[in-house]
């Protein structure tokens, strides 16, 4: 497993038949001292212009273009996490906080 931090894209096996698929870790390193988990968002290319979707530009480490799927969220544990395909850009980060700010109401 590659060293990755909040805001990279990670290729993780979320556990489904044929279900390795590119992430956004969303939790910060080593969020739980006993869990060695991340929280992550996937990606997807099905692009439906939703509240909890967050739009990026296409890096040239991905195939299609795609948006991150808050709604998605899951927590995984870290020895699924495969490799890092590299971060995301800052701003993209802000939009993905500001999504999860009105999808969990805080």
């Amino acid at each position: 497993m590659t060293s990755f931090k909040r805001g990279d894209v990670v290729l993780v096996d979320l556990g489904f038949v044929a279900k390795v698929r590119p992430c956004v870790v969303i939790s910060m390193p080593n969020a739980d001292s006993r869990r060695n988990m991340s929280v992550v968002a996937p990606l997807t290319t099905e692009i439906r212009g939703g509240e909890c979707e967050v739009r990026f530009p296409k890096p040239k480490w991905l195939a299609e273009e795609s948006v991150v799927n808050l709604i998605g969220l899951v927590g995984v544990d870290n020895a699924r996490i495969e490799r890092m395909l590299g971060p995301l850009p800052t701003d993209c980060l802000h939009a993905i906080d500001e999504a999860l700010v009105r999808l969990f109401s805080l």
